[in-house]
C-alpha cells in the first residue's frame, strides 16, 4: 500500500526540491509513520529508529493506519496543537530521549510547514510547541597520537588496505563525512593544487585543502587500483574509492573497515568515522585555526553548529592547566 498522498508529496519534496540523502528523507519518513499510528489511534508503542514497525505493515505511513487514504489525509491537515501536545506527551509516556522527541517535533514542524506551503493546510500547529531542552554532549575526538596509530594499521602493500588507509586519511585530512567520502569521483581531487572537491548535504559543494601525507597515501591506492581496474571489465573508472567488486564504496562498509583497524590499534571500537571528523575540527582549532574557516572546512551551515567544538578545547584546557598545577588544585579543593 502506498503513502498518504500529502505525505509521499512531503517526501518527494525533502528528496528532488531539498536534495535531502535517501537515508534522512527514510528518518522523516519513519517519523511520519509514528504520527500517523498515533493519529488513528494506533498508540507508539515502539521507536521508529529501531526500524521496525510498531503498528504491522510494511512500513509505510499508509499501512500502518487504519484509515482509509482519505481519512488520514484528513486527519492530518486538521491537527491542531492539542494534538500535537498529546502525541509528545505519549512520547514522554515511552521515556525517548530529549534528542529522539526533538528530532521528531522537528519532522512534524517541517511536515506542516510544508502543508502550508502548499496550502494543504491554513496554519502551523507545531510552531508554538517548544522543543524539548537538550543535555549538551561534547563530541568525542582522538588525540593525535591515536590518530597516527590508526591511520598506520592498514597494510600499504595491498591494494585494499591501501585503498582503506588513502579513505582515513581523507576522513581526518579534510574533515569531511563519511557520505561525502563515499561520493568522490576521480575528478574530484586536485593534486596539484592539493585541494578536493566535495559535494555536502543539499548538494552544495566546497572546496576542501588535504595534506601531502593524504595525497600521497591516494596516489599509492591508485597505482594498486589501476593495476586491479586493467584486470576489471566491469569495474566503475569514475569511482575514487571502490570496494572489491569495483564498484562503489557504501558508507556502512567504510564503518565496517574502521571498526576492523580500531580492534587491531588498540583503540575503542565505539569509535566511528565520524570521530575523524570532530579530530580534526578540534585538532584545528587547538592548532589556531579561527573557527569560521573550520566551519567552511565542515561544511557546516551555521556557526553555531561548529561552536560545539570550542567546548572541546576549552575542556581541554583546563584539564592541562589542572594537571599541570596540581599543588595549586589541591589547595583550592
Amino acid at each position: 500500500m502506498d503513502n498518504s498522498a500529502i505525505i509521499q508529496d512531503f517526501i518527494n519534496y525533502l528528496k528532488f526540491e531539498k536534495h535531502f540523502s535517501a537515508h534522512t528523507a527514510k528518518c522523516y519518513e519513519a517519523d511520519l509513520e509514528q504520527y500517523c499510528g498515533f493519529l488513528s489511534g494506533s498508540g507508539t508503542e515502539a521507536d521508529s529508529d529501531s526500524g521496525a514497525n510498531p503498528w504491522g505493515g510494511n512500513g509505510t505511513a499508509a499501512a500502518t493506519c487504519t484509515q482509509t487514504e482519505v481519512d488520514i489525509d484528513t486527519l492530518l491537515k486538521t491537527a491542531d496543537v492539542n494534538t500535537i501536545r498529546r502525541f509528545m506527551a505519549e512520547l514522554n509516556t515511552h521515556a525517548y530521549s530529549k534528542s529522539t522527541t526533538a528530532r521528531k517535533l522537528a519532522t512534524i514542524r517541517s511536515f506542516y510547514k510544508f502543508l502550508v506551503k502548499r496550502g494543504y493546510a491554513a496554519g502551523n500547529p507545531a510552531m508554538s510547541i517548544k522543543t524539548p531542552k537538550q543535555e549538551k554532549r561534547l563530541p568525542k575526538f582522538l588525540e593525535y597520537e591515536q590518530v597516527q596509530k590508526l591511520l598506520n594499521t592498514p597494510p600499504a602493500n595491498t591494494w585494499l588496505g591501501a585503498r582503506d588507509r588513502a579513505m582515513m586519511e581523507v576522513l581526518y585530512s579534510t574533515g569531511m563525512r563519511v557520505s561525502e567520502l563515499v561520493s568522490l569521483n576521480m575528478e574530484d581531487v586536485d593534486f596539484l593544487g592539493e585541494v578536493i572537491h566535495v559535494r555536502g548535504k543539499g548538494k552544495k559543494e566546497r572546496i576542501c585543502p588535504i595534506g601531502s601525507t593524504a595525497i600521497q597515501n591516494i596516489q599509492r591506492y591508485l597505482e594498486y587500483r589501476s593495476r586491479r581496474m586493467a584486470n576489471d571489465s566491469g569495474f566503475d573508472s569514475k569511482v575514487l574509492f571502490a570496494n572489491k567488486h569495483g564498484k562503489r564504496m557504501s558508507t556502512r562498509s567504510v564503518r565496517r573497515k574502521m571498526d576492523k583497524y580500531l580492534i587491531e590499534a588498540g583503540l575503542d571500537p565505539a569509535i566511528s568515522p565520524h570521530t575523524l571528523r570532530h579530530s580534526f575540527a578540534t585538532h584545528m582549532l587547538n592548532n589556531g585555526a579561527d573557527l569560521r574557516s573550520v566551519q567552511e572546512l565542515l561544511g557546516h551551515q551555521s556557526i553555531s553548529t561548529t561552536q560545539i567544538y570550542t567546548h572541546i578545547t576549552t575542556s581541554r584546557m583546563q584539564e592541562q592547566y589542572k594537571n599541570a598545577h596540581p599543588l595549586e588544585n589541591a589547595a583550592m579543593a
